[in-house]
């Protein structure tokens, strides 16, 4: 079985790493409310998608 001979250090570690990072997600304005949402999902704020009402929402 094969072992390291040498430890690795942090650095060199981190470097191998430095890729495994979450990812911003985009957010476009509601054309509708103005209000930052999600592409391709229905806007929390005002509950259209796409021109339409698809959820009525409490105010």
């Amino acid at each position: 079985m094969a072992v390291p001979k040498r430890k690795k250090s942090k650095s060199r570690r981190d470097k191998r790493r430095t890729h495994q990072k979450a990812a911003v997600p985009n957010l476009t304005s509601c054309p509708q409310c103005g209000d930052t949402r999600l592409p391709h999902h229905v806007c929390p704020s005002c509950g259209t998608y796409k021109g339409r009402t698809v959820i009525e929402v409490e105010e």
